[in-house]
Parts: C-alpha cells; structure tokens; sequence
C-alpha cells in the first residue's frame, strides 16, 4: 500500500499544535461592543430580540463600561434613544442627548481606558425612521449632511473618541471631516460605515431603537448587497475624503466584501456583526440547535481571517469569557489518581 508524501494531520493531532499553528486569532483588542443608552427610563430595560443586551440608563451603562473594561474590550459603540423623536431628528445634535451625556459620564470615570465611538445617524431620532432629512419622501442629501455634521460636532465636543457616521450619504466622510477641523476637533477620528448594505439582517437592531421606516425603504440610500465593485468605490470615496477607518455592515453575509476591502484599503477595516447575525445565533443555541460557544467563536474568527481588524459584536463579552475559560481549562494541571 502507498503512504502519503504529505501528512497534513500530523499537525493537527493535539490540541496545543493546533494552537500553536492557527493563523486567525481573536483577542479582546480586537472587539467593540455596542450599547444602547436611553432618554426618560429610571432602570434599564431588556430589548426582547436581543436577549443580554438592554436599553440602559447612564448608571446602567458605566456599570457595563467597567466589564467591559475588566474584560479588556477597548471600544464600545453607543446608540442613543430620545426621549422624543421628530421629523429632523434635531435629537440627534443636542448637547444634553442620551449619547452626549453618556459620552461625557465614559470619558470621566475611564478616561483612555475605554475608547468611545458614537453612531452618527438620524433614524434612532426621526419620527419617520428614515437617515436623513426628508424632501417629501425622499431623504435629501445635502440638507442630511448638514445635521451630521451639526451631530458629529456635538458628539466630538462630548468627549467622543471616533464619530461613525452610518448613513450611507455622498460626502457625509468628507463634510464631517471639514466641520470637526474647522471647530479644533482634528483629533476625533472617523470611522465610515462605508459599505453598509440594505440587509435582512437589521431586525432586531430596528426594533430595539423603533427606527423601521413609516414608509418605503433604505435602498435608495443604503447599497445594493449583490455589489462588490460598487462597495470597493464607497469605500475608496470615504477614504479619499478622510475616512480613518472603513467599515463593512453586515458582516457574516459579506465576509468576500470584507476580504476585499481589506486587501485593497489603505486603512484599517472595521466589520460589524449585526443583531440579526447575533440573535439567529443566539436562537439557535437556545433551542439546543447549535453548540453556542464553539459557534460565537467560529463566526467571529471568521470575521478576523477576512480582514477585519475591528470586529463590532454584540458577542464581544460572550467572546471574550469564552476564551478565557477555554485557556484556563487548558491549564488546569492533569487530576492524578
């Protein structure tokens, strides 16, 4: 009988080879949580399709910045909800809003502990659930660049590390870059949700901020999933206009875009593992269908062997106590008898 020149399994019969010779690793520094912070609650309140997560007060979110400074995640993302939502999400750009105040109590109990990036939207804040400033029914471009950058400048004078702009509108990298220099805030940095894509995938992110468009759709906005030439060009259009970082949003169902972005970016990538992609898993492993921990990590290693140097996860903490416990198990010393 022939023997096979080439064995590959001989390095792969023990588990400390195979940990010696994996080439994607995901460490905590490599994650960012997102956090929703609330207007006009008292306690904070659980968001139902999203098991684990909640809409939080400004007590209830520093209590979740500190584990998740305790678990060594180094960014978290904030989402604001207001008190009150209005047809130009003027919400979005106050000075005393939920993201502003929040961004504040971070910077000062932790300081540079804790890198804080703020979503630059206006869905969570329109009545109408749509990204922009309305002409009729159609969002109008030019008139939304303006309230991103009046919203980007509140945020920066707040205290935010990065502002992440998610609307997916022409020139929104470029405007919000010249209105920070323009106000000292050169030092804020961008991060562009530059191929965000009109996902499936968004559900329960839409229902925990009540930000699902009264009419019509995000697709005259938000890109077409199907191109990848396409997501290449809004990520060179950001970057060229003064992107620090480019993100890919969803994630998972993207993960050949976030491949090729990240061979051909001249910054680094972000890719965001969106609620839908979380709360299918989560699902899953509830009804016994998938074995949870071994799948939060096979997902999000994925995420990191496509190119992504930031992953932003709703599983960010799941991951990191995952790891934790597998290397302390791996150094728990053999039983003698």
């Amino acid at each position: 009988m022939a023997f096979p020149e080439s064995r590959p399994r001989r390095l792969r019969r023990t588990p400390l080879l195979r940990a010696i010779l994996q080439e994607a690793r995901l460490a905590p520094e490599d994650l960012a949580l997102p956090l929703f912070v609330a207007d006009g609650i008292t306690e904070p309140r659980p968001i139902e399709s999203m098991p684990g997560h909640f809409h939080h007060t400004e007590a209830s979110l520093l209590d979740e910045c500190a584990e998740v400074v305790d678990l060594g995640i180094p960014m978290v993302l904030l989402f604001g909800l207001p008190g009150e939502k209005s047809e130009r999400g003027e919400g979005a750009w106050d000075d005393g809003g939920a993201v502003q105040r929040a961004t504040r109590a971070i910077k000062s109990r932790f300081g540079d502990r804790l890198v804080v990036a703020t979503d630059l939207c206006l869905c969570e804040y329109t009545t109408h659930g749509h990204c922009g400033i309305l002409a009729g029914e159609t969002v109008d471009n030019d008139a939304t660049l303006e309230a991103y950058c009046e919203t980007a400048i509140s945020q920066a004078e707040a205290g935010a590390d990065i502002v992440a702009p998610s609307g997916m509108m022409d020139g929104q990298v470029g405007a919000i870059r010249a209105a920070l220099d323009d106000l000292g805030h050169e030092q804020t940095a961008i991060l562009a949700y530059s191929a965000k894509m009109a996902s499936a995938f968004y559900g329960p992110f839409r229902e925990a901020v009540d930000s699902t468009p009264a009419f019509g759709d995000r697709r005259a906005y938000q890109m077409n999933g199907a191109n990848l030439e396409e997501a290449l060009r809004e990520v060179w259009l950001d970057i060229d206009e003064g992107a620090d970082m480019v993100m890919v949003k969803p994630a998972g169902p993207y993960l050949d875009v976030v491949s090729r972005v990240a061979e051909e970016s001249s910054v680094p990538v972000a890719a965001y593992q969106v609620s839908g992609e979380f709360a299918m898993l989560r699902a899953a492993a509830d009804r016994g269908w998938l074995d949870h921990d071994a799948a939060v990590m096979e997902s999000l290693v994925s995420i990191r062997r496509a190119g992504a140097k930031l992953v932003i996860s709703y599983l960010a903490k799941d991951a990191v106590r995952i790891a934790n416990r597998a290397s302390a198990n791996s150094q728990t010393p053999p039983q003698r008898g």
